[in-house]
């Protein structure tokens, strides 16, 4: 390292990159430290020693390196480091300025890049556009962050930290996301064969609700197959489409090979609270919470837990923490809301759900909350306001439809309404590969009730019996099927369907009323037979007793 009673530099610097590979950082910055000294402040060994600062947690005293030293205006890379400690720090505006910084001319502008800055300069300005987003995003400013995203792809189309947010944070419709994918320059950016691969990844992230099937493998990636991510990426297709079952098989499996998969944890909680699932639940959100306390997701499994057995102000509790610890988490916004929905305090859930939506912006999910909360209230146009809303960002979803549907019904125009449930119905056995989840079930019965409405009762029983294939033990579905009987004059039917209405929901009492007057009409039916066969008889003895005479 000494020549002559003189320091070899380069051995230095050489140390510092070594002990960061090996994440002894509190080695690197000793001697990062001794370099700044022994170069005179050499802009290179200032930009590592700021790194070192940065990699031991020391955001402030990294960035107080960079400016007084006077390297933020003259290096791209120094400039950015100091922002980024800003960042860390939360501190946005400080950290804005320095990303907004004109930059002045200096003595090391021609310094090559990979000295301060491992890759290109175009993954810098990626690096830089990226940053500038995350400060946008968390100064509310959603538009310019979009933007700063964008730029941040289109720089380096491998930056995959702004595509996710993008996705993630719902900050473009499903034909927002494939405009972007079109327009990104990967045959300039890539290899002829990384190109395929590159479109098959990004796509297989974008809106999981709007894609009906799993994505198929390019060709030579079949191996692909067992990649978690891969794997993750379609049990979340999978759990959109409302197979519950298969995605949370899909999860499990993910899971137990990689116990705490960051993409795939969210949609697994998820599956176990459709699933009612609530030892696993338990036991997820405690072990969580010990390895990841400082995660929303591990409060996010915890608030589920306490959700799904409705101890709803508690679940309030841990989902109020997880956004505290990452506000844009879609997740906990959303379990927030449905744990005030499920005691009636419609008021707290809407604001919660207003929260979301802005915070997705391109969401469709708070927005169609917020309809179904206005429904609750008998506030139908605020409610059919925001379902319109909600199909404008994503026109094929079933469960939109089916509300659109509900409106109109319950306005009177039938005709729409069946229209609205058979596109619902339509998409939702394109979803689950035509057969459908229990899930769909309302939605059959609502199909039912518009045709019993328009006057095509056998097409509205035979609504009614699907519907009872999926959830077979149902009052209501029972008691419609009697209904319909009913006016088909099918009384032995419909009597029977009222029985069983009755022997699962004793207190059901349009049932009970419907059964009463199916038991009239019967009387009155079976007395009228009786008569007429009396007096038809009584004829015949009459002229019986004519002709003898």
């Amino acid at each position: 390292m000494a020549t002559g009673g003189k320091v070899d530099i380069s051995q230095l610097r050489n140390l510092v990159r070594q002990y960061i590979d090996m994440h002894l950082y509190k080695t690197a910055l000793f001697w990062a430290d001794k370099a700044v000294s022994l170069s005179s402040g050499d802009i290179q060994d200032v930009y590592w020693f700021a790194q070192a600062l940065f990699l031991t947690g020391q955001f402030q005293r990294a960035a107080h390196v960079l400016k007084s030293r006077g390297v933020v205006q003259t290096t791209p890379a120094c400039r950015y480091l100091a922002a980024k400690c800003h960042a860390e720090c939360k501190q946005w505006q400080e950290a804005k300025e320095i990303l907004e910084m004109e930059q002045k001319e200096s003595a090391d502008k021609d310094l090559p890049a990979e000295v301060c800055f491992v890759g290109s300069t175009k993954k810098l300005e990626s690096a830089v556009c990226l940053l500038k987003g995350v400060v946008y995003e968390a100064m509310d400013n959603r538009a310019l962050a979009t933007d700063c995203y964008k730029d941040a792809l289109r720089n380096d189309v491998h930056c995959f930290e702004a595509f996710d947010l993008l996705v993630s944070h719902h900050m473009l419709t499903d034909k927002e996301e494939r405009e972007l994918l079109v327009s990104l320059p990967f045959s300039e950016q890539c290899m002829p064969e990384e190109v395929d691969l590159l479109k098959f990844l990004y796509e297989s992230k974008m809106k999981k609700y709007c894609k009906p099937v799993d994505p198929k493998l390019p060709p030579g990636l079949e191996s692909l197959n067992d990649n978690l991510d891969i794997v993750a990426g379609m049990a979340e297709r999978h759990f959109y489409n409302c197979s519950y079952h298969l995605s949370h098989k899909m999860t499990s499996a993910v899971l137990s090979s990689d116990p705490y998969h960051e993409a795939c944890l969210p949609i697994h909680i998820t599956c176990l609270v459709e699933l009612k699932k609530t030892n696993e639940l338990f036991s997820l959100g405690h072990k969580l919470v010990d390895n990841y306390p400082h995660k929303a997701v591990a409060w996010y499994a915890v608030g589920c837990y306490y959700y799904v057995i409705e101890k709803y102000e508690q679940a309030r509790r841990y989902f109020s923490k997880a956004t505290s610890l990452e506000r844009v988490y879609g997740p906990a916004w959303l379990a927030f809301g449905h744990a005030f929905a499920a005691e009636g305090e419609h008021d707290q859930a809407m604001t919660a759900y207003f929260t979301a939506s802005k915070l997705m912006p391109r969401c469709h999910l708070p927005l169609l909350y917020i309809g179904l909360e206005y429904g609750k209230t008998n506030n139908a146009k605020l409610a059919e306001r925001f379902f319109v809303q909600a199909l404008v960002l994503s026109p094929d979803d079933p469960f939109v439809k089916q509300e659109m549907g509900m409106i109109a019904f319950q306005n009177g125009d039938y005709m729409q309404a069946e229209k609205y449930f058979k596109e619902a119905l339509q998409k939702a056995q394109i979803t689950s590969g035509e057969v459908l989840s229990e899930t769909w079930e309302t939605l059959l019965s609502n199909l039912g009730h518009a045709c019993r409405k328009l006057g095509r009762y056998q097409e509205a029983l035979r609504y009614h019996k699907q519907a009872l294939v999926l959830v077979p033990n149902k009052a209501s579905t029972f008691s419609a099927l009697g209904f319909v009987n009913s006016l088909l004059g099918n009384h032995h039917e419909a009597i029977g369907y009222f029985h069983k209405a009755l022997g699962i929901q004793r207190e059901d009492t349009f049932s009970v009323h419907m059964l009463g007057e199916t038991l009239e009409q019967l009387t009155l039916e079976v007395y009228t037979e009786v008569k007429e066969d009396n007096d038809t008889s009584m004829e015949m003895d009459e002229r019986s007793d004519e002709e003898s005479d």
